[in-house]
C-alpha cells in the first residue's frame, strides 16, 4: 500500500517539475511514448537482453568467487593474511578505473564488460561473507565440537547457516554494485544495452531515451532486488525479526 503511495507520490513530483520547465526535463508521460517507440522497434529489447545478460554474468561470477573466498579468509588465518590486503587495495580503487587496464589486456569484446562488473559484485559481495563467518557466536562453534562435530560438519552445520544473512546482505550490495557498474562497462566498444543507448542519446541531447534508459535499469535492479530479498526470507526463517 505504501510502496504504490510513494510510487504515485514520486510520478506526480515528476510531472510537476517537468511542468515547471525544469531544464527541459521530459514527463512521464513523454519518457513512457519514447519508451513504447523503442519497445515497437524491437531496440528496447535488445538492449534490455544484452544488459541483462552482462550484469547476470557479472554478478554470478563475482558472487561466486567471493563466497568460497569469504569463507576461507573467515575460517583461516593464514589466508586472511594472504588475500585480505589485496582485497582491501582493490576495494578503494573503482572498478571503474580498471577499464583502460581490461581494454588493453582483453580487448573490446564481452569479456571485459563481464570482467568489470564481476570485479564489482566480488568486492562488494566477499567482505559481507568474511564478516559473517567471522562473528559466528564461538558458543555455537564450541558446542558443536564438544558433541563430536569435527571440522567439516561444523562449517557445514554451523557457520554457513549462521553467515547466510551476511552473505546475502552482500549479494544485494553486489546486484547494486553491478547495475551501478553496467553503463560504465558498455563505454567498452558496446553496440547495444541501455548503457550504451543512454550514452548514444547523450551526445544528442536526447533526454526522453536517457530517462528510459534510467528507468529500466532501476526498475530491473529493483525487481532483481526484490528475488534476493525473497530468498533471504525463505533461507533465514530462524532469524529473530522485528
Amino acid at each position: 500500500m505504501f510502496n504504490l503511495l510513494s510510487v504515485a507520490l514520486g510520478l506526480l513530483a515528476w510531472w510537476a517539475l517537468a511542468q515547471s520547465g525544469l531544464s527541459g526535463l521530459p514527463g512521464p508521460m513523454e519518457v513512457l511514448r519514447r519508451g513504447a517507440q523503442l519497445l515497437a522497434d524491437g531496440t528496447l529489447v535488445h538492449d534490455i537482453r544484452a544488459s541483462l545478460q552482462r550484469v547476470l554474468l557479472g554478478f554470478v561470477i563475482g558472487t561466486a568467487l567471493a563466497i568460497p573466498v569469504g569463507f576461507l579468509m573467515g575460517w583461516y588465518g593464514w589466508v586472511r593474511g594472504l588475500i585480505e590486503p589485496y582485497i582491501q587495495f582493490f576495494r578503494t580503487v573503482p572498478p571503474l578505473a580498471i577499464i583502460p587496464i581490461a581494454i588493453v589486456f582483453m580487448g573490446i569484446g564481452e569479456v571485459p564488460k563481464v570482467f568489470v562488473i564481476s570485479l564489482a559484485a566480488f568486492l562488494s559481495s566477499v567482505i559481507s561473507t568474511f564478516q559473517g563467518v567471522i562473528t559466528v557466536d564461538k558458543v555455537l562453534i564450541n558446542a558443536a565440537r564438544v558433541l563430536g562435530a569435527n571440522d567439516f560438519v561444523v562449517f557445514r552445520r554451523v557457520v554457513i547457516p549462521a553467515s547466510t544473512p551476511f552473505i546475502l546482505v552482500g549479494m544485494r550490495i553486489g546486484l547494486g554494485s553491478s547495475w551501478a557498474t553496467l553503463v560504465a562497462s558498455e563505454l567498452i566498444a558496446a553496440q547495444e544495452g541501455l548503457g550504451q543507448r543512454m550514452q548514444q542519446a547523450q551526445v544528442y541531447y536526447d533526454l526522453p531515451t536517457i530517462f528510459v534508459g534510467l528507468v529500466l535499469i532501476g526498475v530491473l535492479g529493483l525487481c532483481m532486488d526484490r528475488i534476493l530479498l525473497w530468498a533471504e526470507k525463505r533461507l533465514t526463517t530462524w532469524q529473530e525479526r522485528r
